[in-house]
């Protein structure tokens, strides 16, 4: 009995050891198996890079940032982006964005160029290098920013190289520092908006969404040619899906109310955006003013009280001439008639960027009136800008105020100069 009682506590003892050693080494396998996951997920997206980067031929250069290519492109050493810019001098700076900031330089070879900066050298900004460089690699367009190049993987910073555009942007010539009474004629501005419109359709037809489309955004040249810049936001859009879930991001007073709302990005986000854009050539106001009264910061939200109003005239600059010049009050209340169809809080009763395009194209040839051609002036009465000619025929995209066909159009006016209450058209608010 002594025997058998002395047996038992020895094989519980046994037991009792073997359990507590199991009880400590499990855990710091499972602890060790979730840190080498956690490094291992960390280190890939290096390693997907380096993969990607089948283009750079080493060995022709020891300097593997100097004088290889990445994705068709360039690789440009820092030290030589750094000497093109005087070690970043603040003096050259032209731009400053929510990923990086932009500086003036000139190459080796006499090529001006800008130099965005990334702000910072980790996993989020390689991730928004790499999807910019891909993105503008396979675009060609007369009215897109060009890539030159761009710093390596395994640069000290992130770097992207473009062509300089000389004459600053639109929103500068509007409501900025370039800013002069009658610069920016309403034919110009017209050319502004057209080249606009070209740039974001084309992309819009490759699958690609701007996501930052803004007068900030817009660049010009001496010729007062757009080239549309700032692709750091933009995605590429598969084909099988209506749209892409992500966190707004974008610029206030720009973005797409039912983006902002619902997370939900579609190529009538930038459609929305442009909308705001087309207000502002009309304007020259900014997108968002804090110096305005509260429900009037936002332009957008300026503009839709203006049109319910009937009083489109008191938001057209004086200087376009919209009081004297016939002409220039026929293109103007038509693209404030396609303005406010951008503006569309439900994004199914926007047009498509292609059909924005389109219309803007008849409006700048005269192909294109205005479906009512009364515009309410304040103290002035109603004037018609074309009382000696005859009504025209309402062209057939017009015959919807939706530009969309079988969708029931909500309750809003017919154009623009009608005063109406609308329950369906909201500005976003800006954050």
């Amino acid at each position: 009995m002594f025997v058998g009682s002395e047996t038992e506590k020895k094989r519980l003892s046994k037991a009792g050891k073997v359990g507590i050693a199991l009880g400590v080494i499990l855990p710091s396998i499972l602890i060790i198996g979730l840190l080498l996951l956690f490094f291992k997920r960390r280190r890939s997206f290096s390693r997907e890079f380096q993969t990607r980067n089948t283009y750079a031929d080493h060995s022709s250069n020891p300097d593997v940032e100097g004088g290889s290519v990445y994705f068709g492109i360039p690789l440009f050493s820092y030290k030589e982006l750094e000497e093109a810019t005087s070690r970043f001098d603040l003096n050259k700076q032209v731009g400053d964005g929510g990923f990086g900031t932009v500086y003036y330089g000139k190459l080796h070879d006499g090529r001006e160029v800008a130099v965005k900066r990334l702000y910072e050298h980790n996993y989020r900004r390689v991730e928004q290098f790499m999807n910019e460089v891909q993105i503008l690699t396979r675009l060609r367009h007369k009215n897109l920013v060009s890539l030159y190049g761009c710093t390596s993987r395994t640069s000290r910073e992130l770097l992207l190289v473009y062509e300089y555009i000389p004459n600053g942007t639109v929103a500068s010539h509007l409501h900025g520092e370039s800013a002069k009474p009658g610069l920016l004629p309403w034919s110009t501005r017209m050319k502004i908006a057209v080249e606009t419109a070209s740039a974001l359709a084309y992309l819009h037809a490759t699958d690609i969404i701007h996501r930052d489309v803004k007068t900030n955004n817009i660049l010009l040249d001496y010729s007062y040619c757009v080239k549309v810049a700032d692709f750091g936001l933009s995605r590429l859009f598969p084909n099988d899906v209506t749209h892409v879930s992500t966190a707004p991001q974008g610029t206030p007073g720009y973005v797409d109310p039912e983006y902002y709302q619902c997370y939900q990005l579609t190529s009538k986000s930038d459609v929305y955006s442009f909308g705001v854009v087309l207000i502002e050539l009309i304007s020259s106001k900014p997108a968002v003013d804090m110096n305005r009264d509260k429900d009037e910061i936002n332009l957008s939200n300026l503009a839709i009280k203006k049109i319910q109003e009937g009083s489109l005239v008191e938001l057209v600059d004086p200087c376009l001439g919209f009081d004297s010049d016939n002409e220039v009050k026929r293109m103007v209340v038509s693209v404030a008639e396609l303005a406010f169809q951008c503006l569309q809080r439900d994004k199914e009763l926007r047009p498509s960027m292609e059909k924005v395009l389109e219309m803007l194209l008849r409006i700048e040839s005269g192909k294109h009136e205005p479906e009512h051609l009364e515009v309410v002036d304040a103290g002035h009465g109603v004037s018609n800008v074309n009382s000696q000619q005859p009504q025209p025929s309402i062209s057939p995209e017009w015959d919807q105020i939706v530009l969309l066909k079988n969708v029931k159009p909500p309750s809003s006016p017919i154009t623009v100069t009608d005063s109406w209450e609308s329950e369906s058209t909201t500005p976003n608010v800006s954050s």
